[in-house]
């Protein structure tokens, strides 16, 4: 593996127990997201360091920053085509760029004038943003949200290629760690160590984030 890790208990105890925030491992250069797919996208994503393939530019592609939300959503890889997860590093500034351009999937009255002007917005953005309850190892929702971002158009061409530093497959990391723990004993669990991502005033105010607090590099 690429990333590090950390006790999942010991990460646990030091995030936010709620409200909306960004995890993350992340360093000076780069933000690691993660995706699941079938096989052959994965694979080939793998072997060439870009999507291609059977890989569809015409559809939005979703990241998550946060590892224990894409477990979730692929059911620790086991889920019909998403069992291969795949750790993506990103250009910082671009995912920076992601979440600045960001436009909420719902309208929030409490971040844009009105409801036609977010219709406005979500129309010429190609980058999605959605907050959704965080889960537990086990799949039980918690107070805390975690973000996910879609992308299609130009962002997700961008994605596919030029913002991608390298991509991992690390689906036996998966399959160790869910064999690791049982129901809500996490003595053994490990998961890549993240911090809450720290972005500026005014997009922290357009996420909504809880904070914008967090360490400048990791």
């Amino acid at each position: 593996m690429t990333f590090d890790v950390e006790p999942y208990l010991a990460q646990e105890r030091r995030w936010p127990q709620g409200g909306r925030v960004i995890l993350a491992q992340y360093d000076a250069h780069t933000v690691q997201v993660y995706q699941a797919y079938r096989p052959g996208i994965a694979q080939f994503a793998v072997a060439n360091g870009y999507f291609g393939g059977d890989f569809k530019l015409g559809r939005m592609t979703w990241i998550k920053p946060n590892f224990l939300w894409m477990m979730y959503r692929s059911s620790w890889g086991r889920s019909e085509g998403q069992e291969v997860v795949l750790a993506i590093r990103i250009k910082r500034s671009a995912f920076d760029e992601i979440i600045r351009s960001s436009v909420h999937s719902s309208f929030r009255p409490e971040v844009y004038d009105s409801e036609q002007a977010w219709r406005e917005r979500l129309g010429a953005s190609d980058v999605r943003l959605q907050w959704d309850p965080d889960h537990a190892p086990d799949g039980q929702p918690l107070a805390r949200r975690a973000i996910q971002l879609g992308v299609r158009g130009a962002a997700a061409v961008a994605f596919s290629r030029d913002w991608i530093v390298s991509i991992e497959d690390v689906s036996d990391f998966v399959a160790e760690q869910r064999a690791a723990f049982s129901g809500t004993d996490y003595a053994n669990l490990v998961t890549p160590r993240e911090e809450p991502y720290p972005v500026a005033a005014d997009v922290a105010a357009h996420l909504e984030l809880t904070s914008a607090r967090g360490d400048a590099a990791n």
